[in-house]
């Protein structure tokens, strides 16, 4: 019996030590003969936010076989590999556990696939384009926020893609973050302005992540705009007072007036999943493609693009005109894409809560409001509609402008503003 567990033992000894021989055989072996990689810039566009980051509802329609292969493998995850689709909020481990077991039944499809996509086929060969989602669903910005948890880990992760780059002597940049969060910040009624904390979620972003990746430039926001207005369980159509407005609002004017924000779109012109909370798979793809219009353009020291946002008011009687920036001339009103809605989204409301409006014409690059009576001291109101807790652009809040542009089409971001003489 000694002899026997004597044997044992000793074997069990003799595979510890060959294991161990392999290992330090494969690390100096590395070290000395390190495969050359050759030369290749990694620009990083990851995405971060609430449940439209993590594409929540939205059935992945993106092969990522087909994804990896088309592109010569240039698309990569935080890992710099090609697992896709094992995303977890709350730790790196349970992401890997996820992907050793491939438990992918949350694999949803991400705008930043078909961003990937895009960038893909319009950079060089020597490029490689690392996305990956961060973030927590059913989370306002404030928890969203430095020192949350999931604000930690995804600066984990892009120092996770940081190391793997330099690793093989790859360049590595962040141009920029897309950012799609909102819809608890109009529906959960936070008290505190939604500009302010953004201010400060990205000072520490771009604090956080320089340090990570030493680049000089500052990083740039890729910015959608939420639009579920009618969700927040206070909404009532035409409330003079509502507040659902604010954080919309608040978005487009980040996008308009911030120089480091750009747009990418609205959701509204989408398709809702059961016409409720989250676009589908289709709309994803769609922001995907207009953030990879902002993407490139920040990559290749282009002007902002700031997309279709109202730049001037001004009264003249009882008429309100609205001067847009219109990255495609010219304007138009589409009532088949997004259906049609009173007066094509826009609203004029007085205190008692009555519209004033008449009327809406397009004039060259001006929306021209024709109103029953004066209005000043009302709210001049775009996309704040629709039905009770619906979602999309069937029922949901909508307007119906939109620029020219024959791929896809910029869609004028919601908005609110007060009317003074």
């Amino acid at each position: 019996m000694t002899r026997i567990l004597s044997g044992k033992y000793w074997n069990g000894i003799f595979i510890l030590l060959g294991l161990l021989f392999i290992g330090i055989t494969l690390y100096i072996y590395n070290k000395v003969y390190s495969k050359d990689y050759g030369h290749k810039v990694v620009v990083c566009f990851p995405v971060y936010g609430q449940s439209y980051a993590l594409g929540e509802e939205a059935t992945r329609i993106t092969n990522f076989d087909s994804l990896r292969i088309k592109y010569n493998g240039r698309i990569v995850t935080e890992n710099l590999d090609y697992t896709f689709g094992y995303f977890d909020h709350s730790s790196q481990f349970k992401q890997w556990v996820k992907r050793i077991l491939h438990y992918d039944k949350k694999a949803f499809e991400l705008s930043v696939y078909s961003m990937a996509e895009e960038l893909a086929s319009k950079l060089g060969e020597d490029t490689i384009i690392c996305i990956f989602p961060g973030g927590h669903g059913m989370n306002t910005i404030e928890q969203l926020m430095k020192p949350a948890p999931p604000y930690f880990k995804f600066i984990k992760e892009i120092e996770c893609a940081y190391k793997k780059a330099s690793e093989r002597g790859w360049e590595f940049v962040v141009p920029a973050v897309c950012w799609m969060q909102g819809e608890s910040d109009i529906v959960e009624y936070p008290d505190y302005d939604y500009k302010e904390y953004f201010h400060r979620m990205y000072d520490n972003l771009n604090t956080d992540i320089k340090q990570v990746t030493h680049q000089k430039d500052d990083i740039r926001i890729i910015c959608y705009q939420a639009s579920t207005i009618t969700k927040g369980l206070r909404y009532k159509a035409n409330n003079y007072n509502a507040t659902e407005p604010k954080t919309p609002t608040a978005q487009m004017e980040l996008i308009r007036d911030d120089s480091l924000i750009w747009a990418s779109g609205p959701t509204y012109p989408c398709d809702f999943v059961n016409e409720s909370l989250h676009i589908d798979a289709v709309g994803q793809q769609t922001i995907g493609k207009l953030a990879a219009k902002s993407a490139l353009g920040i990559i290749r020291n282009q002007k902002k693009d700031i997309g279709l946002v109202p730049m001037a008011c001004h009264v003249e009687g009882n008429d309100i005109r609205v001067d847009f920036n219109v990255p495609c001339p010219p304007l138009r009103f589409d009532t088949i894409q997004v259906r049609k809605i009173a007066n094509y989204g826009f609203n004029v409301i007085r205190r008692d809560g009555k519209d004033i409006v008449s009327d809406v014409m397009i004039d060259g690059s001006t929306v021209i409001i024709h109103c029953v009576e004066s209005p000043i001291n009302s709210k001049l109101r775009y996309g704040i509609n629709g039905e009770f807790l619906k979602g999309g652009r069937n029922h949901g809040p909508r307007g119906n402008l939109r620029d020219s542009e024959k791929i896809i089409s910029n869609w004028c971001l919601i908005f609110e503003r007060f009317i003074v003489q």
